[in-house]
């Protein structure tokens, strides 16, 4: 027999915090559970679990329970349910603070251990300086002997006009990754540089629901800017990461007013350098497929909501700059469905609970008979082309960056030998002070 619910009593924190969230405003209407990857997942512990349910179970003082179940770590924080409650209510931001009050030894997969890694060691892998730097060096000396004479890794410049932030997967690993926006630089006669320390790009402090963390990798963002005079910062391309370091930089400004910095997302870069002229793009190399784009839901919907601009039709302009046949996935834009990867869905435990996240976008994909997909955000990258394939096999597509695409698209003209000079013994002077032989390998 049903036994009755007794409401508990919460604490102070948890009580000012869901006081703030309003849940005293819900309606039960069902929108947020209707618009919820979550809705009717089959896992054993977590049918007849939706965002509504779990909402009633905050009321009844039930904080505990919601933060032992699997329901936090797998929402994605896409921000669907938020964006059409009709009471506005911000589900990813109550289910960030479950995750913050889960002990961190209880946190799923190796989310924490990549938060306590980049605190430690300035990146979520626990790559050391030196192959950080030799693999800068050597990826670096390979692409200019390929094709880009002249071409190195500036780091720590003084004075440089845009700073960007490498992504610990590249760096680990997916090396080829890295080239598409040196490129894109180098094609641009572009003025930048890279940190050689606390490099990281994404903040896993989203996905952990760790304030500190997100604060401290927003910091460190920001006293790179200043040390070295740099004009603008590229926000980090994960979803998670730039919307991780825009909330991170916010309150490091409300802590400190110098701690304002300028920055500009990856997409009114391109925007910004393709309508200049600065790079020339070439579609024929694109002719014969047809191209569709995923709305990244931090990069798009959250951004929306939150900061009132998301990047929908930025990327679009971009990408029709590049081919002759673009399609639009259905639905799109503010009602565009996650691919599944969000909130650390990605290198979380929980696959076969991603995939059923994922099923509408391979819907989506294959419904608009698109030969590759183009993205904006690295874990949305991994899902759409290395998960949702192998559970759903009766549709192949290819998938790309958007940086990808534009660095494949270029039409690249050698630097002058001047230029080329000037860049070698730069480069040569660079790594000898940064203690990089590269004739000595590992």
């Amino acid at each position: 027999m049903p036994q009755a619910i007794t409401p508990k009593t919460l604490s102070q924190e948890a009580h000012e915090k869901l006081k703030k969230a309003n849940l005293n405003l819900c309606l039960t209407c069902g929108t947020c559970s209707g618009g919820c990857p979550i809705t009717g997942n089959p896992s054993e512990d977590m049918q007849g679990m939706d965002i509504r349910k779990v909402y009633r179970m905050l009321a009844y003082g039930m904080v505990d329970e919601v933060v032992n179940s699997r329901f936090p770590w797998l929402c994605t924080g896409c921000g669907r349910c938020a964006a059409a409650c009709p009471m506005d209510i911000d589900t990813p931001a109550i289910m960030g603070y479950m995750k913050h009050l889960r002990p961190r030894d209880q946190v799923p997969g190796i989310l924490h251990k990549g938060v306590e890694q980049v605190l430690a060691t300035g990146n979520n892998m626990g790559i050391s300086k030196e192959d950080y730097l030799f693999t800068m060096a050597d990826m670096g000396r390979e692409m200019a002997d390929d094709c880009c004479p002249g071409f190195y890794v500036p780091v720590d410049k003084q004075d440089a006009d845009i700073l960007f932030f490498p992504n610990s997967k590249e760096v680990y690993g997916d090396f080829e990754d890295m080239l598409w926006w040196w490129k894109i630089f180098y094609a641009a006669k572009e003025n930048w540089t890279i940190p050689s320390e606390n490099w990281e790009a994404v903040d896993w402090g989203l996905f952990t629901g760790n304030y500190e963390a997100t604060r401290i990798l927003a910091q460190r963002k920001i006293d790179m800017m200043k040390k070295f005079n740099i004009k603008r910062m590229i926000m980090p391309d994960c979803g998670g990461g730039s919307y991780g370091c825009r909330m991170g930089m916010k309150t490091c400004a409300i802590d400190d007013p110098n701690n304002v910095v300028n920055w500009i997302y990856l997409y009114d870069y391109l925007k910004e350098i393709i309508a200049q002229g600065r790079v020339k793009l070439d579609k024929s190399v694109n002719a014969g497929k047809i191209f569709t784009w995923h709305d990244s839901c931090k990069h798009g919907r959250e951004l929306e909501r939150h900061y009132g601009h998301g990047y929908f039709d930025e990327p679009r302009w971009i990408i029709q700059q590049c081919v002759d046949e673009f399609v639009d996935m259905e639905p799109n834009r503010m009602n565009g469905n996650c691919c599944g990867a969000g909130g650390g869905n990605w290198p979380m435990p929980y696959e076969a609970d991603s995939v059923w996240h994922g099923r509408k976008k391979f819907e989506s994909i294959k419904n608009s008979g698109a030969h590759v997909v183009v993205v904006g955000c690295s874990n949305c990258h991994d899902q759409i082309m290395k998960r949702l394939p192998k559970f759903y096999t009766d549709y192949k597509y290819e998938v790309k960056y958007i940086w990808e695409l534009v660095a494949d698209s270029l039409v690249i003209e050698p630097w002058d030998d001047d230029m080329v000079a000037k860049a070698e013994a730069e480069a040569a002077e660079q790594w000898e002070r940064l203690g990089v032989d590269l004739d000595a390998g590992y």
